[in-house]
């Protein structure tokens, strides 16, 4: 017996560059072993608003309407057979990869690197897997996660970026008495300095090329100081020497404005531009790490003999594994004193297209920085 359709929900759908509308769809009960979510809030993130402002992200580009979103929390409204361990209004975090569970990678608990993950909002894979960017979804229940009672739907939703940085600091093996530098104070470079701080590290710094997004991350207490970056002149040509040199240079002074000479143990680029890549080498100490998080330049050069002459390690970071319980107990643990600043707009569902506009200008009408914008409700 074919499943009965419910009634229809609402969804933020992306055509094309910038063409994203509100559509009434077809709400479908939750099959075998899968969850329905009410969607209380998401979170925007930088893959969201590539998508949205050029209709791809990297390599892949849409090619069937997307919904979009991606970091969520809701309300169970209903479970599907099999499923034993929610119950429906049961308030709940959304991871948003589904794992194949089979691989030799989601054998070894790395499933952040599965050959077969199916990724909500984004468009790697085709038939696209939608986003939580849709008053109702369905999704499997083994990566549906109860929240702390003291977990508010918000802080929820910045378990997804959260976790980003729980793997990143898992992989560099951060412990307390460990000294951080950041590299981009976006809503991932901020999160990057409150995780670190949480741990127990000696000092947190953070460089940026916005001044006022330095201030909000000192003003906050996220970093304890922090080092604006000369802008650069575009339409300056260099030689890759010249462009190695500037990045040595540019590290020094950095090091010599935080009376850090001799660099950190833990760097966390989470900007992805070539110069902070570059530079990121020579701001960590002998024998410490980089670890790269932001997504941006594919091909740099970088100084690898500094590197390997110094012992420095390089790790890539992808995304993330086995981290939501952890992400979501640090959120209602009060640890990550002042994370909720972090969130500074709200839209409806019904806005959507309001809230990825504001996201990219980066500043409202107000002249306010601009850094996570949630779409939704309750917090």
């Amino acid at each position: 017996m074919s499943p009965v359709a419910l009634p229809s929900h609402s969804a933020a759908v992306l055509y094309g560059p910038r063409d994203l509308r509100i559509e009434e769809r077809t709400l479908w009960p939750p099959s075998t072993n899968q969850v329905q979510v009410q969607i209380v809030s998401t979170g925007l993130c930088g893959s969201d608003l590539h998508y949205y402002s050029h209709g791809r992200n990297g390599d892949f580009a849409v090619r069937a309407p997307l919904v979009l979103g991606h970091e969520a929390a809701g309300i169970v409204a209903a479970v599907g057979p099999g499923v034993t361990n929610f119950v429906p209004g049961q308030r709940v975090a959304i991871e948003a990869g589904i794992m194949c569970r089979n691989c030799d990678f989601c054998k070894k608990d790395r499933y952040n690197l599965c050959k077969n993950m199916r990724f909500c909002s984004s468009a790697s894979v085709f038939p696209h897997a939608d986003g939580t960017l849709q008053s109702r979804m369905n999704h499997p229940a083994h990566v549906i996660h109860p929240l702390p009672d003291s977990c508010s739907f918000e802080q929820a939703a910045l378990a997804e970026p959260l976790s980003v940085l729980i793997h990143a600091t898992r992989r560099a093996s951060f412990t307390s008495g460990q000294s951080a530098l950041v590299f981009g104070v976006g809503a991932i470079g901020i999160l990057a300095c409150a995780v670190a701080k949480s741990l127990g590290a000696t000092r947190v710094v953070a460089i940026d090329i916005n001044q006022a997004r330095l201030d909000f991350a000192k003003a906050n207490g996220f970093a304890e100081e922090v080092y604006c970056l000369p802008v650069s002149d575009k339409n300056e040509k260099k030689t890759t020497e010249e462009q190695l040199r500037h990045a040595k240079e540019a590290a020094g002074m950095a090091l010599a404005a935080f009376g850090q000479k001799e660099g950190f143990s833990t760097v966390f680029e989470c900007t992805g531009a070539e110069p902070c890549i570059q530079m990121s080498i020579h701001v960590a100490q002998t024998g410490g790490k980089v670890m790269l998080i932001g997504m941006g330049t594919r091909n740099v050069m970088l100084p690898l003999s500094t590197a390997a002459l110094r012992e420095v390690d390089i790790h890539g970071s992808f995304r993330y594994a086995n981290t939501y319980p952890e992400a979501l107990a640090l959120l209602s643990s009060g640890k990550l004193e002042g994370i909720e600043k972090l969130v500074t707009h709200r839209f409806s569902l019904e806005d959507t297209k309001k809230a990825f506009d504001l996201l990219a200008k980066g500043q409202d009408e107000q002249g306010r920085m601009v850094l996570k914008v949630m779409v939704g409700g309750l917090s």
